[in-house]
């Protein structure tokens, strides 16, 4: 059976690949796997037949036959481990991979979200201007810390991996903010991901989906 992902029917992101869908698209498109997409209102996501695949009403989901998966990391990483091309053989390395997966999710991308919030949901706050400069400063911690982790290699461990397909995905939120301007190889490694075939791929079809229900 095809697999099938939901996507929303109109991307709050503006189409600029933002929306967690891209990244599963991107996995997808890497180790060539065909799939469908269900569009999904942000009404419809709130409706018990939704909720039965998402229980807090979120995309992206994943069905392949009978099985039900949700949560961008967890469907990236069941992809990565059914197919060749997102996790390498060798076991120490698979396992460093795979922490960098969590890296992204877990320690990388919480402030970043921190600030989208800051900015968008919490700026008309009367703490909004105080708060902002700490979400900033942590970014930059992170940044810095990964920036020099990095250094002048190519991708986090050896070859590209579903590690660094997460933790591209999470660092273009930061493009527009232009915090990752002030590390000129993270901006690299970000431009590297971007060119890849697949993420073209990816990044295409959700934008055509923005284009055509915008």
């Amino acid at each position: 059976m095809t697999v099938t992902i939901t996507a929303f029917e109109r991307s709050p992101d503006g189409g600029k690949g933002l929306a967690r869908d891209t990244r599963v698209r991107w996995a997808l498109e890497e180790v060539g796997q065909p799939y469908e997409v269900r569009l999904i209102s942000f009404a419809a996501m709130k409706e018990p037949t939704h909720l039965a695949l998402h229980p807090f009403g979120q995309i992206p989901t994943f069905e392949d036959g009978d099985l039900a998966l949700f949560e961008t990391g967890a469907i990236v990483f069941h992809i990565a481990e059914r197919n060749v091309g997102l996790l390498p053989d060798d076991a120490k390395a698979r396992a460093r991979a795979i922490t960098w997966m969590f890296a992204a999710l877990n320690t990388v991308e919480p402030p970043i979200l921190e600030l989208v919030n800051a900015r968008i949901l919490e700026g008309d706050k009367p703490w909004s201007n105080e708060r902002l400069p700490l979400v900033e400063d942590r970014i930059r911690t992170r940044l810095q810390q990964l920036s020099i982790r990095l250094g002048d290699a190519e991708w986090l461990d050896g070859a590209f991996s579903a590690g660094d397909l997460l933790m591209v995905s999470v660092l273009l939120r930061l493009k527009l903010p232009g915090l990752l301007g002030n590390h000129p190889n993270l901006s690299a490694y970000v431009a590297r991901g971007e060119a890849r075939p697949a993420y073209k791929r990816a990044f295409d079809a959700q934008l055509a989906v923005f284009t055509a229900n915008g």
